[in-house]
């Protein structure tokens, strides 16, 4: 067959795959591949990342099954590792990297060493005191955070024009502050002239607490209270971290429902973290709840196994770490609590495996963690009897076949944390729930679908992964 009409086959069979296949697969692994050709009912497309061919096997049917779709016939599919193609994807990236340094620092030199007044790079290192790894390039998007990252990016864009405040809440280790110092990151780079204030909310209560200190003295009371409006009131965007930490505390309320008022009011961008919702809040006033969520809300839940096995690529790509696909996996099955616990891991098997100068493999990974001694081990039946407990059903009511929502919705979520939390093939998870491996694939994708819109769904599994990993 042409070349050419071998790339319009692979054009749809992408569209195909594109609402089929998980975000995090389909960009890293599925996107990149070259289309070679289609002979004797084969398709063979080639890569020149080694870690490909066995990351894709299991998506073999879905490709295969795409491909006979296009073709109006049966269609197997194979890929192929290319050395030359992954040369030139290494010289490819080599000067991708050279131009984007070159630019960024042309942009630096431009926006950043200037004699303005409020001086961006000067603002990041003293004031914000921003990560530097915390931007948007190095986020990971998958299902569990999607929707935040997108409103995230939106509101760094056009800091004040919509989705005012913005308050970004879940567990801990999810990627919140991740997201909200990209915030601060974008719009220091991109509007250098915009003054950005980051701050964890324990250091807005200390500030409080020495501004009514010091203002004690009647001498210098307006003086420290001008100080401190001052410091929270002449920005452009106020970005706060685990906000949470203010309940409880009257006077740092109210000190920051009057910061609120003055910085909304001038159109002037807010952004807050949390570990929970605004409802969810005990101790603290309804109006300031109300101002919580006049805005919008986004929550980022645990990411699933693929987006998981993502972050630890793209860990170690960024640090230039080659990983086995098998140790990729089985680590992402392992450290399934967040995304900072992950990478912890990746941290320290890859220092370990450095200094002592040994390969990366699945016994290594199991020597230096630990695994055997402390991990508690997750099975099928557990997760089942744990989400039978959690929704007042059965362990016979979740493997029985009874279809009506009481039961199927719990079945649904028991066989979508197996698959997350156990690494389990899917017909061994049918097995566990008697019930054959295509059916277990419709309830995973239809949970995993559903988490992305469901914000009820999405908590249910966060608080449902916690109890499973107690």
């Amino acid at each position: 067959m042409e070349d050419i009409l071998i790339k319009e086959v692979w054009d749809e069979v992408l569209t195909i795959l594109k609402d089929t296949i998980g975000e995090p697969t389909y960009g890293t692994w599925i996107v990149p591949l070259v289309p070679h050709s289609l002979e004797d009912n084969c398709f063979c497309a080639l890569t020149g990342q080694n870690l490909s061919v066995q990351i894709l096997q299991k998506n073999q049917k879905d490709i295969s099954a795409a491909l006979s779709q296009v073709c109006g016939k049966e269609v197997n599919f194979k890929v192929v590792y290319d050395e030359n193609l992954k040369k030139q994807l290494d010289k490819e990236r080599q000067k991708a990297k050279k131009e984007e340094d070159k630019a960024l620092i042309e942009s630096l030199e431009n926006r950043i060493f200037n004699n303005s007044k409020y001086d961006g790079l000067k603002q990041m290192q003293s004031d914000c005191k921003l990560n530097l790894k915390y931007k948007f390039e190095n986020f990971v998007v998958g299902a569990n955070n999607k929707f935040a990252h997108a409103v995230a990016m939106a509101v760094a864009k056009a800091p004040g024009k919509q989705y005012n405040p913005l308050f970004i809440y879940g567990g801990s280790g999810l990627g919140k502050t991740h997201l909200l110092q990209a915030i601060g990151h974008y719009i220091l780079f991109h509007k250098s002239k915009m003054k950005v204030k980051y701050i964890k909310a324990d250091e807005f209560v200390n500030d409080v607490v020495q501004a009514v200190a010091k203002g004690m003295d009647k001498a210098n009371n307006n003086k420290k209270f001008n100080d401190f409006k001052n410091k929270y009131r002449n920005i452009d965007v106020l970005l706060i971290d685990d906000i949470q930490l203010i309940e409880g505390k009257e006077r740092t309320q109210l000190e920051l429902f009057n910061t609120f008022e003055t910085l909304h009011q001038e159109g002037k961008q807010i952004v807050f973290t949390s570990d929970r919702s605004p409802d969810k809040f005990e101790d603290i006033p309804d109006r300031l709840k109300t101002r919580f969520q006049m805005g919008l809300l986004a929550d980022v839940q645990v990411p699933d196994i693929e987006t998981r096995m993502a972050i630890l690529l793209k860990l170690a790509d960024n640090n230039g770490v080659r990983i086995p696909a098998d140790v990729v996996e089985f680590m992402a099955t392992v450290y399934n609590k967040n995304v900072r616990e992950l990478e912890g891991a990746f941290n320290t098997v890859t220092a370990y495996t450095s200094i002592n100068e040994i390969p990366i493999t699945i016994e290594t990974v199991k020597k230096i963690t630990g695994y055997n001694e402390k991990r508690k081990e997750i099975t099928i039946d557990g997760i089942i009897k744990t989400v039978a407990e959690f929704y007042n059903v059965t362990v016979d009511d979740i493997k029985g076949d009874c279809r009506t929502s009481r039961y199927a919705n719990p079945r649904q979520v028991a066989i979508y944390l197996a698959k997350e939390l156990t690494g389990e093939s899917f017909p061994s998870v049918g097995a566990a729930f008697n019930r054959k491996h295509t059916t277990i694939m419709y309830a995973h994708k239809t949970v995993k679908t559903d988490i992305a819109i469901d914000r009820h769904l999405a908590q249910d599994i966060t608080e449902l992964t916690e109890k499973i990993n107690e």
